[in-house]
């Protein structure tokens, strides 16, 4: 199974939990997200982009991580 690279990012800062503690997210959206389960509205990619300080496209963190 592939892994998005949004999750592996996200693991990297801690946890999901914690992801959606700090951005008001809720915890089974944060899951689903990092999971390619669940397409991210444009106001949480924002928040997901805000809080990984990623200075990327914020499109590649939805893509297979390599």
């Amino acid at each position: 199974m592939s892994e998005l690279l949004v999750k592996r990012e996200l693991l990297k800062h801690g946890s999901l939990s914690k992801c959606a503690r700090e951005t008001g997210m809720h915890p089974s959206s944060v899951s689903q997200i990092s999971n390619g389960r669940l397409r991210p509205y444009p106001s949480q990619v924002a928040k997901l982009v805000s809080y990984l300080e990623w200075t990327g496209d914020p499109s590649e963190l939805f893509k297979e991580a390599r």
